[in-house]
């Protein structure tokens, strides 16, 4: 996946967040919805479903499930758009999976895993809850205010089509809002002049994002790489000698997540704020059912 924006509310300073402005309304926003769209990377559903169509590895089933709305695309383009893999892992698996099956058939793949992974984790009741179809509706509306130039991840999955089942469609809608502020945030790593390995290594400095051990093995990097990136962010003053943050890192990272919420704002805008806080508290709910279904060795400092 793309380095895309996932630090927790309280990672930013108090006076970031009073009062709250309608960007970081949106962050907060995000942060509920986000886990709505991922857990599918992370469901055995996903890898059922891919083997099923002949893609049996799980990188594969991985790079080819995010990419699939790109088209028949090489190692090159999904490098640039998911940002902190490493071209040689990617490489693995792009353009060569496309001979397995076409990113079409992916695509319904993934729809497959989604619906699968959705009914077992919320329940049938969730599921077909009026809720959770306002809760679509509105993340729906909330993606009309998007904005395709420069966003490749977000503009492929805006060309796909609603899928018609509203836990579904919530899911189409929460993912071209991740998609968006992934893509968003990309642009702004690229401004406060963040290689993707740097990015990685600062992210897990705040202890909000998965360990180190779980990037390096996940995201094709070597601990070389990784060593050499906190080296050249403490020559930067960004890291201590321990690896922690130091006082202008965690400015660094708390601007970073401005920056990201003022490109990624055009959504939350177009909703309204009434319609944000609605959303924000009907994600709520569901989100706290799908927390459990992640990877818990992913996540801490470890």
């Amino acid at each position: 996946m793309t380095t895309a924006s996932s630090t927790s509310p309280s990672s930013v300073p108090p006076a970031d967040r009073t009062p709250e402005s309608p960007a970081r309304a949106g962050r907060r926003c995000h942060h509920v919805l986000n886990p709505y769209a991922s857990l599918v990377y992370f469901s055995p559903d996903l890898g059922t479903e891919m083997a099923a169509i002949g893609i049996t590895d799980p990188g594969a089933a991985y790079f080819a499930s995010r990419a699939a709305a790109l088209g028949r695309v090489g190692a090159g383009t999904v490098s640039a758009t998911f940002y902190s893999f490493g071209h040689g892992l990617i490489a693995r698996y792009l353009p060569a999976v496309w001979e397995t099956a076409s990113p079409e058939r992916v695509l319904a793949a993934r729809l497959r895993a989604v619906d699968r992974t959705l009914r077992r984790e919320l329940g049938e009741e969730t599921i077909g809850s009026p809720e959770l179809a306002e809760a679509a509706r509105l993340a729906l509306r909330a993606a009309e205010g998007c904005g395709r130039p420069g966003r490749a991840l977000y503009s492929a999955h805006a060309d796909l089509p609603v899928p018609a089942e509203p836990h579904l469609a919530y899911w189409h809608a929460a993912t071209l809002l991740r998609e968006h502020r992934g893509d968003s945030h990309l642009a702004a790593l690229l401004t406060m002049g963040l290689d993707p390995v740097e990015a990685l290594v600062s992210h897990t400095a705040t202890g909000r994002g998965m360990t180190p051990r779980w990037v390096i093995a996940n995201r094709g990097r070597t601990r070389e790489e990784w060593d050499a990136a906190a080296e050249r962010l403490r020559g930067r003053g960004v890291l201590d000698a321990d690896g922690e943050l130091t006082g202008a890192g965690v400015r660094l990272r708390s601007e970073l997540e401005a920056l990201t919420d003022e490109i990624d704002r055009g959504p939350y805008e177009h909703l309204g704020a009434e319609g944000v806080a609605r959303l924000t508290e009907l994600g709520r709910g569901p989100v706290a059912e799908l927390l459990g279904a992640f990877p818990a060795e992913a996540f801490g400092k470890g």
